[in-house]
């Protein structure tokens, strides 16, 4: 590979890390945590390329001050080598640059076993503090999840909460199902909850919603993979989040 080659790929590559940190893009792929990294990075990669390349220049001048009056051409080691195997590195940047991957959704539930946070297992039922006042509590799939699967206190029952996910059809159920990650997308695990008592089933898979109502206590056990029943009163579409996992 020619060192220009290597340099314009670096300085590309380093500019596609810093435009998805940027422009959020990122979040399809890591947590929020990950963003300083992802610029620092970015902009390292871009100080170097840059750096080699003024170099280089400054190195091709000075060589063809020294050797002026020759009329031959060769590359720094002597040797003809194929730029082919170089330019095919554009691929995975160009794929930043242009592509807009969406993040994980209901294909992924369906190919990946449901389960309770690691966090909620390891408290093994400990006690979950009581849900503030409110005739609505706004919670997270994940956390209203663990409390269903885990929470021997039962601070759910009987409370209206509201969730926001996107929608999941198989085995004839209707779910609402987030991913949760650790690091980055590719950890990420589905946590999930079988609405009943509305029409959620007429939303197509992926649609993101939020639904109010209430959870059946009992329904999430190890046998339905932590998987809640939840009595919707309500729902309605929603726009797709910018970051669309839970943590």
């Amino acid at each position: 590979m020619k060192r220009e080659t290597q340099n314009i790929l670096l300085i590309l590559l380093g500019g596609a890390l810093v435009k998805i940190a940027v422009n959020g893009d990122y979040l399809r792929y890591v947590k929020p945590a990950q963003q300083p990294w992802i610029i620092a990075g970015g902009g390292v990669m871009v100080l170097l390329g840059a750096v080699a390349v003024v170099r280089d220049l400054l190195a091709a001048r000075a060589k063809a001050a020294e050797k002026a009056g020759h009329d031959h051409d060769h590359d720094d080691d002597g040797h003809s080598h194929s730029a082919r195997p170089a330019w095919l590195l554009l691929v995975p940047v160009l794929a930043v640059f242009l592509v807009a991957p969406p993040a994980l959704g209901a294909d992924s539930v369906i190919r990946t076993e449901a389960r309770v946070p690691a966090s909620a297992a390891a408290a093994n039922a400990a006690a979950f503090p009581p849900l503030p006042a409110g005739n609505v509590v706004p919670l997270s799939v994940n956390e209203f999840v663990s409390r269903a699967g885990w929470d021997k206190a039962g601070t759910l029952d009987g409370r209206t909460v509201s969730l926001t996910g996107f929608v999941v059809h198989t085995e004839g159920r209707t779910l609402l199902a987030r991913l949760v990650i650790s690091c980055c997308a590719a950890d990420a695990f589905p946590v999930t909850v079988r609405l009943t008592g509305t029409d959620a089933a007429r939303y197509a898979s992926d649609a993101w919603i939020q639904v109010t109502g209430q959870v059946v206590p009992g329904t999430a056990t190890q046998a339905n993979s932590y998987t809640p029943d939840f009595a919707a009163a309500s729902v309605a579409t929603v726009p797709t989040p910018k970051d669309p996992y839970e943590y």
